[in-house]
């Protein structure tokens, strides 16, 4: 009897550890997954636009293979190759994590001075087109799972270099947390931006009252002013958190000089304000000079992508640079 007693304790002990280290991987979870912010808002408006030509019975069965193909994405192909970064070539984090703030910045500003200076693409014009319809949902599956790969490798790198576990395990087991609540979150926040005017077209027909139809109403007039908010947030998001990677990488390689600037900046402006908002007074300032290193990034590279980078792969996967 005392022998059971003593496996119930041992067995009543590990399952405190249990819950222990569940709490410790939702909270480290949790704290990886705010600083992919700006690329989780991204990819969600990004994703609805693969949608866009298709009845409204096909847009969540395309949502649910795309989200199918984002978990494989970050599941099976970018976990392991994050896990054997983070023990055998963690250098290698700060670089990789610098090369997707630059792939953010160029989106950004490239964005941005699509605005400015409207400009039409013969390959992409040509992607976009309205094919065979199984056909064309074949290409845009594929094509959101691809520009899926891309943010998913910038939000598990993000979230390694923010992870702070005990071993591997815990890391681990942090990461696919993380990768799991995002892609249900990006996914999820698609698929109901995508239904709302489906809804709102419902109740503007079928509603019982006055108040239901004019819900309706504006439901629908309201998804395209959603969706350019959502633009204007995901560029902004994308230049700030690109230029906050690349500055804090430069402090991790010993170039902190423009760091301490920005900091001492910010810590001006938050002291010039009065103190009930001297944090988020600060907390601006900083998200604006790393918005504006970023957009300075971006449009550097923009030239360098257009005019070197696209049309090498173009050149070696025998593709048009637009696709």
């Amino acid at each position: 009897m005392s022998g059971l007693l003593a496996l119930l304790d041992d067995v009543a002990g590990i399952a405190k550890v249990a819950a222990a280290s569940v709490d410790d991987v939702a909270a480290a979870a949790g704290k990886a997954g705010a600083k992919t912010a700006g690329v989780i808002i991204d990819d969600a408006a990004v994703t609805p636009k693969y949608l866009q030509g298709f009845a409204p019975a096909r847009e969540l069965p395309i949502i649910w293979r795309i989200t199918r193909g984002s978990v494989f994405n970050k599941l099976i192909l970018l976990l392991p190759v994050a896990m054997l970064l983070a023990n055998f070539a963690p250098w290698a984090i700060t670089p990789l994590l610098m090369l997707g703030g630059c792939y953010l910045c160029f989106e950004g500003a490239e964005k941005i001075f699509h605005v400015l200076f409207p400009h039409a693409s013969h390959a992409i014009d040509e992607d976009m087109s309205v094919k065979d319809p199984g056909h064309l949902e074949e290409e845009k599956i594929k094509g959101a799972i691809k520009t899926d790969f891309i943010l998913s490798a910038e939000i598990m790198t993000i979230s390694l270099a923010a992870i702070e576990a005990p071993n591997v395990w815990m890391q681990a087991a942090t990461l696919a947390v993380v990768a799991i609540g995002v892609t249900l979150a990006v996914y999820g926040s698609v698929a109901l931006i995508v239904k709302m005017d489906d809804v709102g077209l419902y109740l503007a027909e079928n509603a019982r009252t006055g108040l239901g139809r004019g819900l309706g109403r504006g439901l629908v007039k309201f998804m395209p002013v959603l969706m350019k908010i959502l633009s204007v947030v995901g560029t902004a998001a994308m230049l700030w958190v690109g230029g906050s990677i690349i500055i804090h990488g430069l402090e991790v390689l010993g170039f902190g000089w423009l760091g301490y600037h920005i900091h001492d900046w910010a810590y001006a402006v938050g002291h010039a304000v009065p103190a009930a908002w001297e944090g988020f007074a600060e907390w601006v300032a900083k998200a604006a000079m790393d918005g504006v290193l970023g957009l300075a990034l971006g449009l550097v590279l923009i030239p360098l992508a257009t005019k070197v980078i696209m049309p090498t792969i173009a050149a070696v996967s025998g593709k048009q640079a637009g696709h």
